[in-house]
């Protein structure tokens, strides 16, 4: 089994858009409200760059990209930022990619000195709010003011230590 983790190249944009979008529907985050339906899928590379603060994280697993995850600032934020569209093939789950991912999108997030970083979800992503809850995301009763993703009913903050 072999592993690949990189920043996302334009190459890899129709495959993420794909992956997302049919994952999204897996768990019923479908439409407006919802990661899958903003407009950065269709061309991530163009979203997450590093003059943004941001970046994409594709994973790909003996060879076929599998999924992706990235962190970008909250609302143009310059302390609290973003956990965002991590979204795994089933094939790929349950081998610490998920882990490996956020782990390297908060390693990212600390090097550009954010305090906090952001994320919400869905209380049916059962695996991926447990695993957020290990890296220490806590849950909120109700999202940061001004989320997009209305349609989301877990919401977690996690804050940085210096």
């Amino acid at each position: 089994m072999t592993i690949l983790i990189e920043p996302i190249r334009p190459e890899h944009d129709a495959e993420i858009c794909t992956i997302i979008k049919a994952v999204g529907a897996e768990f019923g985050a479908v439409g407006e409200g919802f990661g899958p339906s903003d407009p950065e899928v269709e061309a991530m590379s163009q979203y997450y760059t590093l003059d943004k603060n941001s970046v994409y994280l594709v994973a790909t697993l003996n060879g076929n990209i599998v999924g992706g995850c990235g962190i970008a600032p909250f609302n143009g934020s310059s302390t609290t930022c973003e956990l965002k569209k991590l979204f795994l093939l089933p094939e790929s789950r349950g081998l610490g990619i998920g882990a490996s991912l956020s782990e390297q999108c908060l390693a990212f997030a600390k090097q550009q000195r954010f305090t906090q970083c952001y994320l919400d979800t869905l209380s049916s992503m059962d695996s991926a709010i447990r695993l957020y809850e290990k890296l220490g995301f806590k849950h909120l009763t109700q999202p940061l003011e001004g989320t997009e993703h209305g349609g989301c009913d877990i919401w977690m903050l996690k804050s940085f230590e210096y």
